[in-house]
């Protein structure tokens, strides 16, 4: 594909995301197309398709910024259809979503659809379909596992930690996220990132936060039982730290977005050699700094961690009515400010590994800080979904 071309769709598809409601209509095309092509497919999606919709969106746009990346942009989508496989997708039927996924774009633009954007989508949706069928059939293992929830702790009002044991080990690597469906909402898969690394038991722990409005976490953390049956499948991301250079690392976390971080400095723990990691852990209050402490107790056993806080503001919100604790001796001294404001004013960070986790706002803002004081984007790694 040249570059004309690239820019041209590129061009294109930002014009859809920019119209009101233009990415709601573009894909709720492509799945009128997909299904009616093959009926049967929609029996093999959530009766909401919500946030299937957002992440087809999200995914589109992830490849069309690494065209020139190639190799990173077919790794991604890979992934991707190696995560279709728990809904029942196959390697075959990607060459339909392509087919559909033109024909939406065709149907879309109407009188404005002309030769070159078709020349330009054909090619895309082309590398799209080849590098996810490439994906589907290059992934022997099971498409999810069965885990049974054996702990669950309510660490604030709207926090809660599960740990789950699986008959046989989850193969994620530390910092990787995996999809997840709860029995008391079948069908709705949702992402986390495991807390903990792998282990030979088939433990894993999530750290779920409740969100105003969704399907999900509120059922997570307000009716999940000790018993319960969730499903696993097969983990994505490649959040890591590079052991191939000597460069040091920053991680930047906030809320439960900590999860791959803690995973990794975690698995960091067991081995003997390390590079130094500075570890910027944030919340909006002090009590959601909740695993703040227990990520203290792993520095002052590992020396090349460095462990510090960082607050919006100084004291608790009224609904958690416990002052904030006193830090234990030696550790570092709560920072207050935006989580990326206050990272970025030690420096730009510029010989570190960086990693961000966290919401996606978080994520962005943090970006933006880092690199408006001379951070090298390329530096910054976090997962697009």
């Amino acid at each position: 594909m040249d570059a004309r071309s690239a820019a041209l769709v590129r061009a294109n598809f930002r014009s859809v995301l920019e119209s009101p409601g233009g990415a709601e209509r573009l894909i709720s095309a492509f799945y009128g197309h997909l299904f009616a092509e093959n009926p049967r497919l929609r029996e093999l999606f959530p009766p909401a398709m919500q946030m299937q919709a957002k992440r087809m969106v999200t995914a589109i746009q992830y490849m069309l910024d690494h065209l020139e990346d190639w190799e990173r942009a077919q790794k991604f989508l890979e992934q991707l259809a190696r995560d279709h496989r728990k809904f029942g997708v196959l390697p075959s039927h990607y060459d339909a979503a392509g087919r559909a996924l033109l024909a939406a774009c065709r149907s879309y633009h109407g009188p404005n659809w002309n030769r070159s954007l078709d020349e330009g989508w054909r090619d895309i949706t082309i590398l799209i379909s080849a590098s996810m069928a490439i994906g589907a059939n290059s992934d022997k293992s099971p498409p999810s596992w069965e885990a049974t929830v054996v702990g669950h702790r309510r660490v604030l009002e709207d926090l809660a930690i599960v740990r789950l044991q699986s008959e046989e080990p989850v193969p994620y690597q530390a910092g990787q996220y995996v999809p997840i469906v709860i029995p008391q909402r079948p069908k709705l898969w949702r992402y986390l990132s495991p807390a903990i690394p792998a282990n030979p038991y088939g433990e894993v722990e999530f750290h779920v936060r409740k969100i105003r409005g969704g399907w999900v976490s509120p059922a997570i953390v307000n009716e999940t039982k000790v018993g319960d049956k969730w499903m696993i499948a097969s983990p994505l991301g490649g959040l890591h730290i590079d052991r191939d250079t000597d460069r040091d690392v920053l991680l930047i976390g906030a809320g439960t977005g900590i999860a791959p971080l803690r995973a990794q400095l975690i698995e960091m723990g067991r081995r003997g050699i390390n590079p130094r990691v500075h570890f910027f852990i944030g919340g909006r209050y002090p009590c959601d700094l909740y695993d703040v402490e227990n990520m203290w107790q792993l520095s002052q056993s590992n020396p090349w961690l460095t462990i510090v806080p960082v607050c919006e503001q100084k004291t608790n919100p009224w609904w958690y009515p416990h002052p904030p604790a006193d830090a234990p001796y030696g550790m570092h001294r709560t920072l207050i400010g935006n989580l990326g404001a206050v990272v970025a004013s030690f420096g730009a960070w510029a010989d570190r590994q960086i990693q961000v986790a966290g919401s996606a706002r978080m994520i962005a803002d943090t970006r933006r800080a880092l690199i408006a004081v001379g951070t090298p984007e390329w530096n910054i790694s976090s997962d697009p979904v």
